[in-house]
């Protein structure tokens, strides 16, 4: 008697027929073993900094009753030169350095997705000015100029952050132009352009929503970049000024202790790169889920 057992490998191909690609995506994402493991960081560094505070006995500006004391139950990291606890300033440096990160990923992908898909559906002069605004802007030292333009504003967090999007949307720019020039020659932009729609409306409307995929993915990596550039500009003493803090100014107020007092610098050093890989990773996972390649999910 013969089985009618199902034949192997159809449901992973029957099972997308039933999803929407936007299920179709979530669920690649979400068998990203690593990408799943780093978005669990990132919410955790997320919490730590801005919940942590509410919760966390002391607040980064009490001053405990001696300077370098060890690591404890009641100061797990121990308390810096001034007697600072060092947990509650790692919670006040990571939120600020989020926060930074946070509004350079936005800033900069706002402006380069404008920029990009201009140039690259407009074409012609537009698309000249715009790339050679772009080829100009990219041959500028940003360490260098980001350095001089904070220092004459104060250091401010959001000085920072200002400056570190105006020289972070130049790739995102390129790559949406890239995308926008392929997608301007479909059948439903033609058909667009038919109906009389106008150019902004096929640009918002259109074309930005069929690039959702790679504006999410260079997005999220702006996060992770932006990050270790202000910690390099903070290291330097060039970046975020007191009385507002950083990841970068605490592992530069602290690095001498990386002998004597280890802690010190490992707690603030562990959490920039953990804080900077986990975005990486999330990047990743979340650039394999988009690809268009991967059709076969398993039910």
């Amino acid at each position: 008697m013969v089985s009618s057992a199902p034949e192997s490998g159809s449901h992973e191909f029957d099972a997308t027929k039933t999803r929407t690609q936007g299920q179709l995506v979530m669920r690649r994402f979400l068998r990203h073993r690593l990408a799943m493991v780093s978005l669990g960081v990132f919410v955790f560094l997320v919490l730590f900094a801005f919940l942590g505070p509410f919760i966390w006995t002391y607040d980064y500006e009490d001053v405990t009753s001696r300077s370098y004391q060890p690591m404890s139950g009641t100061h797990p990291l121990g308390t810096t030169q001034v007697g600072k606890d060092m947990l509650a300033l790692l919670m006040r440096g990571t939120g600020y350095s989020l926060q930074i990160a946070l509004i350079v990923a936005a800033l900069a992908t706002a402006i380069g997705v404008t920029f990009g898909a201009l140039a690259g559906y407009l074409r012609g002069f537009v698309d000249t000015a715009l790339m050679r605004l772009v080829d100009l802007l990219l041959i500028i030292p940003q360490i260098a100029v980001a350095a001089i333009v904070v220092k004459g504003f104060s250091g401010s967090w959001y000085v920072v952050a200002l400056v570190l999007a105006a020289f972070a949307w130049m790739q995102i720019a390129r790559i949406t132009r890239g995308e926008t020039l392929s997608l301007a020659q479909r059948e439903f932009i033609e058909a667009a352009r038919a109906c009389g729609a106008s150019t902004s409306r096929i640009i918002f409307k259109h074309l930005v929503p069929n690039m959702i995929g790679s504006i999410t993915v260079n997005a999220t990596l702006a996060i992770a970049s932006a990050v270790l550039t202000e910690a390099a500009l903070s290291f330097l003493g060039l970046g975020v000024q007191p009385p507002d803090t950083s990841l970068g100014v605490i592992v530069l107020e602290n690095y001498g202790q990386f002998l004597n007092r280890p802690w010190l610098f490992w707690g603030p050093f562990i959490v920039l790169v953990s804080l900077s890989l986990a975005v990486n990773f999330i990047g990743d996972g979340l650039r394999d889920a988009f690809d268009p390649r991967q059709t076969k999910v398993r039910a």
